[in-house]
């Protein structure tokens, strides 16, 4: 792009642990904070480089926990020290995306922001930037708009978006309104969904005049609301900032933006949907970080600056943080993940339940290993 989009301002939340990814992702490094497509760098940088185009560099917001603050600066040091929002510890994502909001706003009345998680890999830049300005053209006619992406396949493991009528706003050719959302559907269920092509997946990316998206979460959880605004107000002040965080922020309702303010605009004809024709990935699990890395192509991807692999008549991934040789001998569909202090071994059939690994781990209390 030749200039940053006027009035607008890029949200990254940097949240979550990624347990699905365990032990590669953890509590102190978590999947933004990974290089999991041998690009060279992290999810984290791979976004702001995204999105530094389109917003400017002095207009990209992380909001991130306390703990990972040293980690997200040395991966962006060109990030300006306001614009790094601290949680105190997680909320769920209306609470950070409507923190940034709040305190965008407070800034700047007039703000547009556009939220784009820390974590997700999309290829087709072009694509994705022509797609980001058509929804900020239809946030600034009142609409909350979201990016969905196209779906190459009938995935069972996305939400899913039903696009409806078209929209009439200029710089917008692709715009719609969101007829409803759908939960993960069964795989039955996502080829009607895929054969039927007005199902979009629901890749969580959010456009909006910040105002408009306040008075949504407003309209629908009025206490969360009311914390939102008397942190914007204390935020910018140091004195005051700390104490009014520890007070507020953890009496916040934990709540997904789907919930607090996507699903009921979408009910009362106040969201819009961009159809986005790039390529997308939310690297949910060891399944989906394999298909990424080997290009759909079914040989054996391998992950890690000094792995060292010996494979024959194999597929999968392997993910090596260590000296050791590993051999994989005439199996499909493997995932392996050797770390320091953890090994896990799978398929990528089973990728989806590590969760439950770490769900046990935490209640056996090997939390060292988390």
């Amino acid at each position: 792009m030749a200039h940053p989009i006027e009035g607008f301002y890029a949200v990254i939340p940097a949240g979550g642990v990624g347990s699905r990814l365990w032990p590669l992702s953890r509590a102190d490094a978590p999947k933004f904070l990974h290089d999991l497509t041998g690009s060279g760098q992290t999810l984290l940088r791979d976004t702001w480089d995204r999105l530094a185009p389109l917003a400017g560099e002095d207009r990209i917001a992380v909001v991130t926990g306390r703990a990972h603050r040293a980690a997200v600066e040395a991966e962006l040091p060109d990030i300006p020290d306001a614009n790094v929002l601290l949680e105190s510890e997680p909320r769920d994502s209306a609470a950070a995306i409507g923190l940034a909001a709040a305190v965008l706003s407070h800034r700047e009345p007039d703000v547009i922001i556009g939220s784009f998680a820390a974590d997700h890999v999309i290829r087709g830049v072009r694509t994705f930037e022509f797609a980001v300005q058509q929804a900020v053209s239809v946030a600034r006619e009142g609409y909350i708009c979201t990016i969905g992406i196209q779906p190459s396949e009938p995935s069972v493991g996305f939400g899913y978006i039903k696009k409806g009528d078209e929209l009439v706003v200029d710089g917008a050719p692709e715009a719609a309104a969101v007829e409803r959302f759908v939960e993960k559907p069964d795989l039955e269920t996502a080829k009607a969904y895929y054969a039927d092509r007005s199902y979009l997946w629901n890749a969580g990316m959010f456009i909006s005049r910040a105002d408009v998206l306040l008075a949504e979460i407003e309209r629908n959880e009025p206490e969360l609301h009311a914390g939102l605004m008397e942190l914007a107000e204390a935020w910018d002040d140091r004195e005051r900032r700390g104490p009014v965080v520890d007070r507020v922020w953890p009496r916040l309702k934990r709540i997904a933006i789907d919930y607090a303010v996507a699903e009921p605009a979408a009910e009362r004809g106040r969201l819009a949907v961009i159809p986005g024709h790039f390529d997308w990935d939310d690297v949910g699990d060891f399944a989906s970080l394999a298909k990424l890395n080997s290009r759909g192509r079914g040989e054996l991807a391998i992950l890690g600056g000094n792995a060292r692999v010996l494979a024959d008549a194999s597929s999968g991934i392997v993910v090596s943080q260590t000296q050791r040789v590993i051999s994989v001998i005439g199996v499909q569909d493997i995932v392996i993940v050797d770390t320091e202090d953890a090994l896990l071994v799978t398929t990528s059939e089973h990728a989806q339940r590590v969760k439950g690994v770490v769900d046990a781990l935490k209640l056996s209390g090997q939390g060292q290993v988390l």
